[in-house]
Formats: C-alpha cells, structure tokens, sequence
C-alpha cells in the first residue's frame, strides 16, 4: 500500500526582512560609491592644487663627452643643461657617450676632414675595433670655452697649452684632429694605425690621432712630448 507524501506549504517571507535585506544591500553599494567617490575627488584635488612644473625643472641636460686632452684625462663624462649661458650644443661638436666613426649625423664627426673620417672608418672595419669618437671637430666657440677651463684648471696658460691649442690653431676646429676611446681600440691603433696614416701625436694624449698621409711608407713622425712642443700651434 503506497502512502502519498505531502509537502509542507513554504513560510512566505517576511516583508520586514526584506526591506532589511535590501536596504543592507543598498548600504553597501552606497559605501563603495562614497569611496571610489571620494578618491577620485582626492585625486582630482591633487590635481588642482599641484603647482606646475617651473621653467628649470622643464630644462633638461645633455650628457657629453668632453675630450681628454681638455683635462688631461680621457672621456670625461659631464652634464651640459641646454639652454645654460654658454649654449654650447651638437652643432658645435660637443658629443654624447657611444659615438662613431660612422655616425656623421652629428656635427662632431660630419666636419672631419673626409679623408681622416675615411680613413678611421677603414681602420675600425678593417680590425673590428670597438672604436668610438670624444671629440672631432669642434667650433671655435668650444675650443675657447675648453681652454679657458683649462686654464681655471690648471692655474696658467702655459700649463693649459700643454692640453688645449687656441681656436686659431686647434687641428679641431680645423677638422684634422679626433680624440678616441674604446676597450683596445687605441691598443691596435698605436700598433697598426700607421698603416692607415693614423699617427697619435703627442706623448701626453694617447687619445688623439692626425691622418699622416706618408705614415704607411715611412711610418708615424717622432711625437711631441705635448701639444706646447707644437709648432704648428704657436
């Protein structure tokens, strides 16, 4: 004899906890509200009340390489903020840190005399040198502006022209004259530079090379002990 199950009948929800319930969810949802509110209004007051960026701070530096032989010491790294009193630039021949023989986009190395940059771009793919330019050409308003550094450096104009030539003499600013740097570049240089006719000049600057045309046949000239034993710059 099979028995008929019946269900007992669902309490009916209280109106009461409903109310209760759904002004607790519409609670929550109002704190949420008022926090994401509030930090876009905290950020947007930030906003306001932020002062803006003052001209110096808008300014920014570029980093250059000075050549060694204005202070005695290769590939000096300094910072030159554009728009200082001086407004020395790329256009004079001031360069930055991983320059080539082969970057002729920058002033520097563009106004080398064409058979010097030829020449170094020969030596560089020929012993595979990791070769890069400090200083090349420069304009006469930056070989001035070196040597009065040197000379605040090094207390005399003597002691100054043993580093930096006057604007009207400086093999730079006539383009004949590269300053380098590179891990062993200027190892193979010393050691096979004249056979391209690229002659290191004076003792003191192992930095700088001239192109001597003769150099492959008759080797590099006896180097000056400074540039002060230059005649070619008195």
């Amino acid at each position: 004899m099979s028995r008929t199950r019946t269900s007992s009948p669902r309490r009916p929800v209280s109106p009461t906890a409903a109310v209760v319930t759904a002004l607790l969810l519409l609670a929550a949802v109002a704190v949420a509200a008022g926090c994401l509110g509030a930090a876009i209004a905290q950020s947007a007051l930030s906003a306001v009340a932020a002062p803006p960026a003052s001209a110096s701070d808008q300014t920014s530096g570029v980093s250059v390489v000075e050549p060694g032989g204005a202070l005695g010491a290769p590939g000096r790294t300094e910072s030159q903020p554009v728009g200082q009193a001086s407004r020395l630039g790329l256009a004079d021949g001031l360069l930055p840190g991983g320059v080539t023989v082969f970057d002729s986009g920058y002033p520097a190395v563009a106004n080398l005399d064409p058979d010097l940059l030829q020449t170094l771009q020969a030596a560089v793919t020929t012993g595979g040198l990791d070769l890069y330019v400090t200083s090349g050409w420069r304009s006469e308003a930056y070989q001035k502006q070196l040597l009065a550094d040197a000379i605040d450096t090094y207390g005399s104009e003597a002691e100054a022209a043993r580093w930096v030539a006057p604007a009207d003499k400086s093999l730079h600013v006539a383009g004949q004259a590269v300053d380098l740097t590179g891990d062993g570049a200027l190892e193979w240089l010393a050691e096979h530079g004249s056979a391209f006719g690229l002659c290191q000049i004076y003792d003191n600057e192992p930095w700088h090379y001239e192109l001597r045309l003769n150099a492959p046949a008759e080797g590099c000239p006896s180097r000056y002990p400074d540039a002060s034993w230059d005649p070619r710059l008195r």
